[in-house]
């Protein structure tokens, strides 16, 4: 390929016939442009330059092939995990969606647990205040009934204390004392 870019070239390199005079002379620049031409692409070939280029072509040409190999196994790799992670995302879901069913469970059980035990203390409570209602009322009545006594004994004693003479009332008070001597000793 690169002797027919050489003959293409030379063919291309033909005189543009503006210099004067003969072509095959020093002084004419269209010559020495070839010829110089013609030199370069000699020494190119030489040199083997096309053969560097193609082989620096080829091994890049290589590189971007490796590089589009690498690229397209971490694009599987990307993938693989990426179908790893919707899986552990699909699981942790469901582990989710269990522990919120879970919960919903242990809170109507607690519910249903707090309406018992809610139950269980007004009971608790209505029992408590009906034994002080029955305690107040029984506390009231003894004190009505001690009130009642008292007023009795005092309304007794009035009238004991009118009809009663003073002997009578010495008498009494002496019986008092001395029963109260035979209870103390």
């Amino acid at each position: 390929m690169m002797k027919k870019l050489s003959l293409l070239l030379i063919l291309a390199a033909q005189p543009a016939l503006a210099a004067s005079g003969p072509f095959f002379s020093l002084r004419n620049t269209d010559f020495v442009v070839t010829i110089a031409f013609l030199l370069f692409v000699g020494v190119l070939l030489w040199a083997k330059v096309p053969g560097m280029l193609g082989k620096l072509l080829d091994k890049r040409a290589e590189g971007i092939k490796a590089d589009l190999e690498e690229a397209r196994k971490l694009r599987e790799e990307a993938q693989a995990i990426l179908a790893t992670y919707e899986r552990k995302s699909r699981e942790v879901q469901g582990q989710a969606d269990e522990i919120v069913a879970a919960a919903k469970r242990d809170s109507r059980a607690a519910a249903d647990q707090a309406k018992i035990d809610l139950q269980a203390s007004i009971v608790r409570r209505l029992k408590a205040a009906e034994d002080q209602i029955a305690s107040a009322e029984s506390a009231a009545v003894k004190e009505v009934k001690d009130r009642a006594v008292t007023v009795a004994v005092a309304a007794a004693g009035e009238v004991l204390a009118k009809q009663m003479t003073a002997k009578d009332q010495a008498g009494m008070i002496d019986a008092a004392i001395a029963e109260v001597e035979q209870r103390l000793h």
